[in-house]
C-alpha cells in the first residue's frame, strides 16, 4: 500500500503561483468544507494550506513531507530541509530600508539605530556583520510603516520596491535574494519510496517551469537551405527534421527559448525558412 504524502501549500503571497503551477502540471487544487485542508489530485496525497514559515517547521518536524516556502524564511529559521526544485516564482529581495532624511551621504548614521523586521534572526546577523549600533525591534507584518517614529530602518522583502517607495523609504543594503522553492522533509528524504514521489512531483512542476521558458517553433526549409535552418535553430537537444509530402521540402521543429524570438525567427527567414509558425507548450520532460 502506498503511504500518503502530506503536502504543505503555502498561505499568503506565494499562494496562486503556486497553486496556477500545480494546475498546469494537472495537479488540480481543489477547495473542500474543511477550508485550510483542499483536495489535491496527486495519487495517494493529502494538502494543508499553512503559512511558509510554519510548512518549514512541519517540515522540520516531519508532519509535512514536502511544501512550498520562501529561501527567505529557511534562512531566517536556519532549517535543513531538502531544496528539491526552486521554482523562480515570487522573486524577492530582502533588503535593508530608511528614510532618504535619515542618510548622510547615502549611508546610515553612526549613532545607536532601531531596526524592524520580522526576520529577527537575519537583521541581527545583518545588524552584526555591518558592526552597526543597532537594536532589533520584531515586526508582525507592516514593517514598512515603522519609520521615521517606531524604528530607523526595516529589514523587509520587496519585490518591485514601490511598497517602500511609497512609504517614503530607499535600500540601503540587500541581505539575500529569494523565491518559492519546493521543500522536503529530511526525513520523508531518506525514505525510498517517498523520495521517488517528491521527485516525480519535482519532475512535473519543473517540465512547467521549463514549457513557460520556450516556445515550438515551426518552419518549412527547402533541401537546399536545410543545413543552414537547422543552425539557425536553438534546440534542446536537435531540432526535428520530416520530409514534406511530395514537393522535396522539410518541416522543422525545435523547442525555441522565448526569449530569442527577436533573434532567432529573423534568422531562419534570412536562411530561406518559409512558413514560420509559433506555439505554446504546456509541459517539457527532458
Amino acid at each position: 500500500m502506498t503511504e500518503t504524502l502530506r503536502i504543505g501549500l503555502p498561505k499568503g503571497r506565494m499562494e496562486r503561483a503556486v497553486f496556477t503551477l500545480l494546475a498546469e502540471a494537472g495537479i488540480q487544487v481543489t477547495p473542500t468544507a474543511r477550508g485550510y485542508r483542499p483536495h489535491v489530485r496527486f495519487d495517494c496525497a493529502e494538502a494543508k494550506v499553512l503559512k511558509p514559515q510554519n510548512i518549514i517547521e512541519m517540515l522540520l518536524h516531519g508532519s509535512r513531507d514536502v511544501g512550498f516556502a520562501g529561501a527567505d524564511w529557511v534562512a531566517e529559521l536556519s532549517a535543513d530541509e531538502v531544496e528539491v526544485l526552486d521554482t523562480g516564482l515570487d522573486q524577492v529581495e530582502l533588503v535593508a530600508a530608511a528614510p532618504v532624511t535619515l542618510l548622510v551621504d547615502a549611508r546610515l548614521p553612526a549613532h545607536k539605530l532601531v531596526v524592524a523586521s520580522e526576520y529577527e534572526r537575519l537583521a541581527q546577523g545583518w545588524i552584526t556583520s555591518r558592526r552597526l549600533d543597532a537594536a532589533c525591534v520584531r515586526s508582525y507584518g507592516a514593517t514598512e510603516v515603522f519609520p521615521p517614529e517606531d524604528a530607523d530602518v526595516i529589514v523587509d522583502c520587496a519585490a518591485t520596491g514601490a511598497t517602500l517607495r511609497a512609504n517614503g523609504l530607499v535600500i540601503v543594503d540587500t541581505l539575500m535574494r529569494s523565491s518559492t522553492r519546493l521543500y522536503a522533509s529530511p526525513l520523508a528524504w531518506s525514505q525510498r519510496a517517498k523520495r521517488r514521489r517528491i521527485e516525480d512531483l519535482a519532475m512535473l512542476l519543473g517540465s512547467v517551469l521549463e514549457a513557460r521558458r520556450r516556445v515550438m517553433l515551426e518552419v518549412n526549409a527547402s533541401s537546399e537551405c536545410l543545413e543552414r535552418v537547422v543552425a539557425a535553430l536553438p534546440a534542446m537537444r536537435r531540432p526535428t527534421v520530416s520530409p514534406l509530402f511530395g514537393n522535396g521540402s522539410y518541416a522543422v521543429k525545435a523547442a525555441v527559448p522565448r526569449d530569442l524570438l527577436p533573434t532567432v525567427i529573423p534568422a531562419v527567414k534570412a536562411a530561406g525558412g518559409t512558413d514560420v509558425v509559433v506555439s505554446t507548450l504546456a509541459q517539457i520532460v527532458p
